[in-house]
């Protein structure tokens, strides 16, 4: 089984709220289709122009503090918002005949301190037994802390990769993998072909309420241990499938 996290920036444009990037998300479903249903697959995807912004307006990493009916509202909102940019992923998937199956993160999962303390991924594990592609994401979630929070994909694949041991981790993003300087920013950025360590990065462009790439890092390192992990451009046609075969492409971390 392979998991695959969904950049936020590869599936929208952070910058333009509830916008969606169709047509790459149809390529990346086309190259899954090449291996399934000989693999298996669980897919999560981040909230990217339609969970950020709402997340960042209602202040949801503050909890239930404050004026509490406009911060329940933006929870909902929040989490409305990210089963919008789901259902538009799994209609994708279905109209290229993968069975993927809607996961709703705030209903399986409980975090506290910003990490998950309990998941129930039974319910996972028997999808993917019956030859179902689950599609999680970045959500609101209750914290046994707070109240409420956010929980990002990351943290996700992070806890997925500890319970479900996938035989390899991918992540999409919208660069060619983790460079030594923002590559957006700086013309002789250096793309890091294998870490071994968490180097000291520039956060990510755009409206990030999880932490960007630092965080990205930190949770992929935990998930090295127990499987490989590759950081690709989810936007350049065929690294997926590259990732998913072994070959070289993107950035590879291994201890």
């Amino acid at each position: 089984m392979i998991l695959i996290k969904l950049g936020g920036s590869v599936i929208s444009d952070k910058n333009v709220p509830y916008s969606f990037n169709k047509e790459v998300v149809e390529r990346i479903a086309e190259e899954i289709a090449h291996f399934y249903p000989a693999e298996g697959f669980i897919l999560v995807h981040g909230g990217g122009s339609f969970g950020h912004p709402n997340a960042k307006e209602y202040n949801i990493r503050e909890g239930l503090v404050g004026d509490m009916e406009r911060k329940r509202i933006g929870f909902s909102k929040t989490h409305q918002a990210m089963l919008k940019l789901n259902d538009l992923i799994i209609q994708v998937f279905l109209e290229k005949r993968l069975p993927a199956y809607s996961v709703s993160s705030s209903s399986i999962f409980l975090i506290e301190n910003g990490h998950i303390v309990y998941g129930d991924v039974e319910v996972l594990r028997r999808l993917i037994e019956k030859g179902f592609i689950p599609i999680l994401f970045g959500d609101t979630a209750i914290a046994l802390d707070k109240g409420i929070d956010i929980l990002s994909g990351d943290q996700i694949v992070s806890y997925l990769a500890k319970m479900l041991k996938p035989s390899k981790v991918i992540f999409l993003m919208d660069v060619d993998g983790i460079y030594d300087k923002n590559p957006k920013e700086h013309k002789d950025a250096k793309l890091l072909e294998e870490i071994k360590e968490i180097p000291e990065l520039e956060g990510s462009a755009g409206v990030d309420v999880t932490g960007g790439i630092n965080n990205k890092l930190k949770e992929a390192f935990k998930i090295a241990k127990y499987c490989d992990v590759y950081f690709i451009n989810g936007k350049v046609k065929g690294n997926l499938d590259k990732a998913i075969r072994g070959e070289k492409v993107g950035t590879r971390l291994r201890f």
